[in-house]
Order: C-alpha cells, then sequence, then structure tokens
C-alpha cells in the first residue's frame, strides 16, 4: 500500500528561506544545526528539496527564520506551481522577503521569473536602503 498523501508542508519554501538566511547571514550549515538543534544533514536534505523534516524540526526552523508558519503551511504542487498562495507575513519581516512572497503569489509570474525580480529586489533593496530604517523604511527612533 502506497501512502499517496501529499505534504502540508511546502518544502521548498522552506529550503530556499534557510539557504536565503544562511548566505545572508554568512552561516554554515553547522553554524545552522547548532543554532537550531536540527542536524546539518537534515538541513541540507531541505535545502536541496530532499527532506521532510518533521513537526519538531519544522517548527525548530519557523523559530529560527521568524518566520509565520503559514509561510510554508499547504501542499507543495508537484509541477512546481505553488502560485495563487495567499501570502501571509509578519509585519516585523524584512522588505525583501514580503516583496518575494508576493512575487511567487503572482499567477501571471513563473517561477523563475519571480526569483529573477525578487533576487533584483534584494540587491536594489541593500544598495539603496537608508541606513538606520527599520525594515519597512521608516525611520528609527532613537
Amino acid at each position: 500500500m502506497t501512502d499517496t498523501t501529499k505534504s502540508f508542508v511546502n518544502t521548498v519554501e522552506l529550503g530556499r528561506a534557510i539557504r536565503r538566511k544562511r548566505e545572508e547571514l554568512s552561516l554554515s550549515l553547522r553554524d545552522v544545526a547548532d543554532e537550531t538543534s536540527v542536524s546539518a544533514s537534515t538541513l541540507s536534505r531541505i535545502e536541496n528539496g530532499t527532506g521532510k523534516p518533521d513537526a519538531d524540526n519544522i517548527a525548530r526552523l519557523m523559530n529560527w527564520l521568524d518566520m509565520p508558519m503559514e509561510r510554508v503551511m499547504g501542499a507543495h504542487r508537484e509541477d512546481g506551481d505553488d502560485s495563487a498562495k495567499a501570502v501571509v507575513y509578519f509585519p516585523h519581516e524584512a522588505t525583501p522577503d514580503i516583496v518575494e512572497a508576493h512575487l511567487r503569489a503572482d499567477r501571471n509570474l513563473s517561477p523563475e521569473t519571480a526569483k529573477a525580480l525578487s533576487e533584483l529586489f534584494r540587491v536594489a533593496y541593500t544598495q539603496f536602503s537608508v541606513p538606520g530604517s527599520d525594515t519597512r523604511g521608516r525611520n528609527k527612533r532613537k
């Protein structure tokens, strides 16, 4: 008897988020493993889209990512089309993360185009961000 149930966790989305944050912070898989108590081999499999993390590991990773659980919930379509999902985010999430989620949810963009636009936005945002501003572009009060 084969299990035909689809996963309710979009491991592709989770893997992208882990890799992005890990690279932004210049962390190794071992560094993230030490911070999250999720093994480096499990992290590698998730980043590569071949791992199926258990509930405890998902909770640890979502906490480390500081990302809403809803971002990775919902079955991942086998054809790779995860468009038309509602975008859920925390108000304190970084603007590039919010923009990326919206681009991926846009039905008019292919996954490749959404990824390319997201990367372009990240570069531009980083280059043109005003030092001392919070993630929504408002000046921080001192």
